[in-house]
């Protein structure tokens, strides 16, 4: 027999305690991530999480334990509505902020089973229970919402609320926020109802209206059945190192609990049926009567193999008609999304930069480390490039000494990695990955603003790069965002060269292309940071490109196209000369003569090239010998002392640079078929090896 762990509120919009006695101290104010101390350094705080936390994905349960929790609800629940978790999400992260989950038509909340310990870590999460026998009307369930909404908005007025609504649930979350575009609401709506009108299956019902309520039921679950879901939960096991008979047997249970669990059908009441079809059409009717009046931010997750309702044209009439509104599309899935094989609900609102705390999205102080779900998502995403490069790291201890992988790397921040370019900076996947695996350290990119759209519309068939760069803390280039961030004790990640290295001609690999201003320096010396100068190869082995920079510019028309990109990218910002004087007089207590990045040389016009790939070779990195800044008064106060520890770390990142070229020769797995031949031999997860430093 399953055993449920139940999180109760007997009554509606009751909190927990921890909150309570904050609320006895007055109200919940916004938190940062501020640093924390640990062994005389700053450590970034993530309100508590580390890298590479635990979101319970990787253990959830398969559907057998859904239909037989079910089963015990179905005979032993009973009472009114009521906020009810019947699965225990775990502890919240510090001010969490609210999520209230809204159920489908079933009302039993036993839908989000495999997300409460994900999203029960960075929210607060409640659950509507609506028990089977209940026949509360749909604008007293709207009411029991907004009583809690209000009540919490009353508290922390500046803080969101989720509403996090599946099918039946997003009419109703819609509902809450039409009545209340006051209130700061962010909706993340699965497949929701209102097209309830348009659907087959309300067609399909009435024909099957001479039968009874279990037959239709049954045949409503049949439908609502996705066996190619199924499929590819088997094969990812496979690939994953499930023995295939395992995998087989998992997608057996899960094909066949409905059918152990039938009788799950025989205790609903004879009415119940005929109930839920006039609820979710008068759900559907309320909503659609008051889609003008939301103002919320709205994420919608859709279902384009949806049987049950024409859940895709809806998401495209919700966008027409909703001003703040994100769609993201799920191919090859059904109607109950959310059980479904793939589906990550914390990771896909971390990639849609709606997790806050506050009005407006803080890219720094909003920030949520990556999980180690997320991060074997991305690993998915980016086998094949690992593969190809097969990336070999070096650090440098404070002796001199060159080791391999990353023990010389400091392990506290903050820490300023600063480094080169390679073409179109195909060396930062690794880079990144490397650190979250070898120290559970996530490296802050900072990154040209065209980097960080903001989509409208995506396809959620595995992350692309635009979601690798938020989930792993990516940061427009600004130089607020550099202060901040080094504030909090994190590591960031630098590139001074910028688009020039990453968009580099033919014959320019490996060279460096950085500015004259030296900035950063002094931002490392006003938190102490210590600065990591580091040089990666390898592009050379990889990618070969088709024409120089002079071949497309003296072809017909050449000049023109050149333009036409530079002007549309607008590579240089000139609202930075209005940010950099505050921030130096904030960081130095003096002021320089600002040469921001639209002051420097924008003689270098740019436009994506054209390449082709290569038999692959592999990537080198090196990290030198950390340099510290603590002390070093002198370069915030001394213009030539700046300069010098600038040219230093710069002439540092060529010599590695060096370095890595000579020695890369010596390294007998450099090329993709002895490599092949290695792991064939001791293993694909195997560390292959490279030059002696």
């Amino acid at each position: 027999m399953a055993t449920l762990s139940l999180r109760l509120h007997t009554k509606a919009g009751a909190a927990p305690l921890w909150r309570q006695r904050q609320r006895r101290h007055g109200s919940l104010e916004r938190t940062t991530s501020h640093p924390v101390k640990h062994a005389g350094k700053l450590q970034a705080s993530y309100r508590g999480l580390e890298a590479l936390y635990d979101d319970g994905y990787q253990n959830v349960k398969d559907l057998g334990y859904y239909y037989e929790s079910l089963g015990e609800l179905v005979e032993h629940d009973t009472g009114p509505a009521r906020w009810f978790c019947p699965v225990h999400p775990g502890s919240p992260i510090e001010d969490a902020p609210l999520m209230l989950y809204l159920p489908g038509i079933d009302g039993m909340g036993m839908g989000l089973f495999m997300h409460h310990k994900a999203l029960g870590r960075i929210f607060e999460l409640r659950c509507m229970h609506v028990p089977l026998h209940d026949r509360t009307p749909f604008e007293d369930l709207v009411t029991m919402v907004e009583d809690v909404v209000t009540e919490e908005h009353a508290t922390s007025p500046n803080k969101p609320i989720y509403l996090l609504g599946n099918s039946f649930g997003g009419c109703l979350a819609l509902a809450v926020a039409a009545r209340n575009p006051h209130i700061n609401l962010v909706l993340v709506l699965v497949n929701p109802a209102t097209s309830y009108e348009k659907s087959r299956i309300q067609q399909l019902l009435s024909l099957l209206s001479l039968f009874s309520d279990q037959a239709c039921m049954a045949v409503t679950a049949l439908l609502n059945y996705n066996i190619d879901n199924e499929l590819d939960m088997a094969v990812s096991s496979m690939l994953n190192g499930k023995h295939p008979l395992a995998a087989l047997n998992r997608m057996t249970n899960n094909m066949t609990s409905f059918l152990k669990h039938s009788n799950i059908l025989d205790k609903i009441p004879e009415d119940t049926l005929k109930w839920k079809m006039k609820l979710i059409k008068r759900a559907a009717s309320y909503a659609n009567y008051r889609l003008q009046s939301v103002q919320a931010d709205v994420l919608l997750l859709v279902s384009c193999a949806d049987r049950l309702l024409p859940s895709k044209d809806e998401a495209d009439r919700l966008q027409r008609l909703l001003p703040k509104c994100k769609i993201y599309f799920f191919e090859k899935h059904g109607h109950s999304l959310l059980l479904e094989y793939g589906v990550h609900v914390a990771s896909i609102i971390k990639c849609t930069d709606l997790y806050r705390h506050s009005r407006q999205h803080h890219r720094v102080f909003d920030y949520i480390p990556p999980s180690a779900t997320e991060l074997n998502e991305v690993d998915k995403a980016t086998c094949d490039l690992r593969f190809r490069t097969c990336p070999a790291m070096y650090s440098t201890l404070e002796d001199g000494t060159v080791v391999r992988g990353l023990a010389g790397v400091p392990q506290d921040g903050p820490v300023l990695l600063v480094g080169n370019h390679m073409l179109l900076g195909i060396e930062l996947i690794s880079l990144a990955a490397e650190f979250l695996r070898l120290k559970r350290v996530v490296v802050r990119g900072i990154a040209h603003p065209l980097l960080f759209p903001n989509k409208k519309r995506a396809w959620s068939e595995g992350h692309d790069f635009f979601d690798f760069l938020n989930l792993w803390g990516g940061v427009p280039m600004r130089y607020k965002s550099i202060y901040d961030l080094l504030r909090a004790g994190e590591f960031v990640l630098l590139y001074p060269g910028g688009h020039r290295e990453a968009l580099h001609c033919k014959g320019e690999e490996h060279r460096l292309f950085w500015p004259t201003q030296t900035e950063f320096v002094r931002l490392a010396a006003q938190f102490n940071a210590t600065i990591v100068p580091f040089g990666v190869v390898g592009e050379d082995d990889l990618l070969e490109l088709l024409c120089t920079f002079d071949d497309i510019r003296n072809a017909p028309f050449g000049k023109e196209m050149i333009q036409a990109y530079s002007n549309h990218l607008k590579l240089r910002y000139t609202h930075t000369c209005e940010l950099l004087p505050c921030l130096l007089e904030l960081c130095c207590g003096f002021l320089w003569k600002c040469k921001c990045f639209s002051c420097r040389d924008v003689d270098h016009e740019v436009i994506f090239p054209g390449m082709y790939l290569k038999m692959p070779g592999r990537f080198y990195y090196q990290f030198g010998k950390p340099i510290p800044t603590r002390g070093r008064q002198d370069v915030l106060t001394d213009k030539h002392a700046a300069h010098h520890l600038y040219m230093h770390v710069k002439s540092e990142v060529e010599r590695i640079i060096s370095y890595l070229l000579e020695k890369r020769v010596e390294d007998r797995y450099r090329n993709l078929i002895p490599r092949m031949l290695y792991q064939a031999a001791r293993g694909p997860t195997c560390e292959v090896p490279a030059f002696d430093p």
